[in-house]
């Protein structure tokens, strides 16, 4: 695990540092909202990041549901946290971005607010693993999880369905919605760079997290021997 956290500072530093480059120096400046439309590399990747934690959250509380396996179980947690990172960078460059180009902080759209309830949803997740006692919090975090993914689609179809503030999507929004070509290898670049990030991220959480469950089960086998003697 050190030896794996030891590789990842450098990658993560490196990524962190060439998708900067890109969004500051390599893309060309918007005509319409200048310079700050340049938070949009960040701000999108970082919400497809968070989009797909929640996926991964929501697959392994499936599975742990079925098998109760403890790996799934830690999948979840790993998962979760991962994805409400990443969703407050979304969540505090929205309003960074909007604050410039509408004019105000925050508004009550169906995007926005459907995003916030969702990061509250998944928040609440890790809350309600974090102090509920009794056995079977992970039955009902995996529950509670499976429930709560339900706000997923509804954040990604909200454009669609409501009139909102918020602006279309960049791709698959219609035939006006499209990038120019420089600013779409940057983001596409930026894209996959906050994957790869995502994905380490999750992963030294996941082995963290099996690490507790195995150090929380000796405990458990210690604490009955102490018992039966």
């Amino acid at each position: 695990m050190k030896k794996i956290a030891l590789i990842s500072i450098p990658v993560v530093l490196l990524l962190l540092g060439i998708s900067s480059y890109l969004a500051l120096v390599v893309a060309p400046t918007e005509a319409t909202m200048g310079d700050v439309q340049r938070i949009f590399y960040i701000h999108v990747p970082s919400g497809w990041v968070a989009g797909l934690c929640f996926a991964i959250n929501f697959l392994a509380s499936i599975v742990y549901l079925w098998k109760r396996s403890l790996s799934s179980d830690a999948l979840a947690a790993a998962s979760a946290e991962v994805g409400v990172i990443f969703g407050a960078v979304l969540l505090i460059t929205g309003p960074l971005w909007a604050r410039p180009v509408w004019g105000i902080w925050w508004t009550w759209d169906a995007r926005l607010t459907t995003t916030l309830i969702l990061w509250l949803i998944y928040a609440s997740y890790l809350v309600l693993r974090r102090f509920a006692s009794g056995g079977q919090t992970q039955v009902l975090a995996a529950a509670f999880a499976i429930f709560g993914f339900a706000d997923v689609p509804i954040v990604y179809f909200s454009i669609r369905w409501f009139r909102t503030q918020h602006p279309a999507p960049v791709m698959g929004g219609g035939p006006d919605s499209g990038l120019a070509p420089p600013i779409l290898h940057v983001f596409l670049t930026n894209l996959a760079m906050f994957t790869v990030l995502g994905i380490i991220f999750l992963v030294l959480r996941y082995q963290l997290a099996m690490q507790e469950q195995a150090l929380e089960s000796a405990h458990a086998q210690a604490a009955l021997r102490g018992v039966s003697q």
